[in-house]
């Protein structure tokens, strides 16, 4: 969703671009960035370049994902510029980390309607990145950033909060993008958190898609199907809406180790 300017390139519905042509929020944003010469950045739908440009005059060099073919053959002809003409959510990060033999800057305005699972996609590669910065949807960064017992923080809030360090870092109106979205749109920054032993995301995942499944019910009538099943024995506080259990929790019970024999039903409180 960025570009110098929305004039000579009609924006596509289907890849969700939005060109951003406001200098003030370019400018604040490359300054969040703070990109340095030999850092590996990988910039995702770079559009018509509204940031590509000031971060190059930083950085020198940089590798972006482009989906629209006729966008990709134009930053093709900036020399300093690798092009990866493919769809994101095929694109192997820990590849390009390897090759550029450093941890990933990765940095993009999202496209806001694929931005969920962009973000899903990104974090199986977290091991290899530095750090995120992004453009989204204001109410997905509100998700992302929420603390329990509150109607924004729910299963993207756990999955991410997990593995990365989130913190808004600025609010953009609709009239910084040409055309206009109809929400309001926040860069957020993503630092990546040491590893956790014990947790496996898949089975993380798992349960908290069950806790969230039914957010308005008691956990007792969702999350605590699963852990008779997987983890009977566990002390766990079932009276309680997903909404309600912080982070810590939820990998307290991933970490627990799967049921090997049948189920004798946990110790609900």
């Amino acid at each position: 969703m960025s570009g110098r300017a929305a004039g000579h390139h009609t924006p596509r519905k289907r890849f969700g671009q939005h060109f951003l042509v406001d200098h003030g929020v370019i400018d604040r944003i490359v300054e969040a960035i703070a990109p340095q010469p030999a850092q590996a950045l990988v910039e995702i739908g770079p559009g018509l370049g509204a940031l590509t440009g000031p971060l190059l005059r930083r950085c020198q060099a940089l590798t972006v994902v482009e989906l629209d073919r006729d966008l990709a053959a134009r930053l093709r002809r900036e020399p300093r510029l690798t092009v990866i003409e493919a769809d994101v959510l095929t694109v192997d990060f820990t590849a390009l980390a390897a090759r550029a033999g450093a941890p990933l800057r990765v940095v993009g305005n999202l496209p806001y309607n694929i931005s969920t699972p962009i973000l899903f996609h990104l974090l199986h590669h977290a091991a290899q990145v530095q750090d995120q910065h992004f453009m989204l949807q204001k109410e997905v960064v509100d998700r992302m950033a929420a603390a329990p017992g509150g109607r924004d923080y729910g299963r993207l809030s756990v999955m991410l909060q997990w593995r990365y360090r989130i913190e808004p870092v600025l609010a953009v109106p609709p009239e910084a993008f040409e055309p206009p979205p109809r929400v309001d749109s926040a860069v957020v920054r993503m630092v990546p958190l040491p590893l956790q032993a014990g947790i496996d995301p898949a089975r993380l995942g798992e349960l908290v898609t069950v806790a969230f499944s039914q957010r308005r019910k008691l956990l007792r009538h969702t999350l605590g199907r699963w852990i008779e099943r997987q983890c009977p024995g566990a002390e766990f506080d079932l009276q309680r809406r997903a909404e309600e259990v912080p982070v810590d929790e939820y990998l307290a019970l991933a970490r627990r180790p799967p049921a090997a024999g049948a189920p004798d039903g946990a110790r609900l409180r």
